[in-house]
């Protein structure tokens, strides 16, 4: 790695990350710099960080203004559907487990039903094996987790109506 890359790979650098996958060049920031000559980005707008390791260093263009990190908001929150897998049947879905445990932003039972049908036949899960007796209403909040957890949020099922930011949605549990 050259003097100059090491210059530049400070946190806190902003950046344009040429994201292969969202096929854009996206503005963001350093956030994090390893030994091995890694660091990690977040890119304006997102939550989440992620690595960019050595060989991949040709995909950022380092600008010139080196600012502090903006914080992450924390505590409960209101999840979008950006936040979650999508919208089926004009619902916000999530699976929340290995196990394919599922969470509905519905208070509809029918919208919830339809809603995961659509969502299990895009996921190709055959519904012979969907058991939607165990489909239950319940209180859950949903909290931000720290910057270097291994998930952006987690969702709490121990809320009750008039928690601060409760929100009554449907759940199916795997």
């Amino acid at each position: 790695m050259s003097s100059t890359l090491t210059q530049k790979v400070v946190v806190g650098r902003r950046i344009i990350h040429d994201h292969a996958a969202r096929k854009a060049k996206l503005p963001g920031i350093i956030t994090r710099v390893y030994d091995d000559g890694g660091f990690r980005i977040r890119l304006d707008g997102d939550r989440h960080t992620f690595p960019v390791p050595p060989k991949f260093v040709d995909r950022v263009t380092f600008l010139d203004e080196v600012t502090e990190v903006p914080a992450l908001p924390m505590g409960r929150f209101h999840p979008t559907v950006n936040e979650l897998e999508g919208e089926w049947e004009g619902v916000s879905v999530c699976t929340v487990s290995e196990d394919g445990d599922l969470v509905l932003l519905t208070t509809d039972k029918e919208k919830a039903k339809a809603a995961a049908t659509a969502y299990f036949r895009w996921a190709g899960i055959d519904l012979d094996y969907v058991n939607f007796d165990r489909l239950k209403l319940v209180w859950a909040v949903f909290e931000w987790e720290p910057e270097d957890a291994d998930t952006d949020w987690t969702v709490r099922w121990d809320a009750a109506e008039g928690d601060a930011q409760a929100i009554r949605l449907y759940f199916l549990p795997a």
